[in-house]
């Protein structure tokens, strides 16, 4: 079995607590329509530990299942944001000021000795 990668072992605290909350806000939203775990993973086709698993916020279940319960639960259009770069404030900063000036012609290879 390949080793534990860090980022699963021991998660930074603020990534942890994100993909808590997530699962936290999945809870309330599933609760609210009234679904339980076994309609939940009905729908998805998985077993309902899966569920129990995303909304605890366990790090190892797959961003897969988070998508799969914000479709289920009608939500998925709240995924689109999520690291968009037209919203990427530091990104576009930062291509602005390495904005290339001119563009250099591609190199290629010939094949003269």
């Amino acid at each position: 079995m390949p080793p534990r990668s860090k980022l699963v072992s021991a998660p930074p605290y603020a990534v942890e607590a994100a993909i808590e909350r997530l699962g936290a806000h999945l809870r309330i939203a599933r609760v609210r329509r009234n679904l339980s775990l076994v309609d939940m993973a009905g729908r998805l086709g998985v077993d309902r530990h899966v569920i129990a698993d995303a909304e605890r916020g366990k790090v190892t279940t797959s961003i897969a299942v988070y998508a799969g319960l914000l479709w289920a639960l009608h939500l998925l259009e709240q995924l689109e944001p999520v690291a968009d770069p037209a919203l990427d404030d530091e990104g576009l900063a930062l291509q602005m000021s390495e904005a290339r000036t001119r563009a250099y012609p591609r190199r290629t290879m010939d094949n003269d000795f």
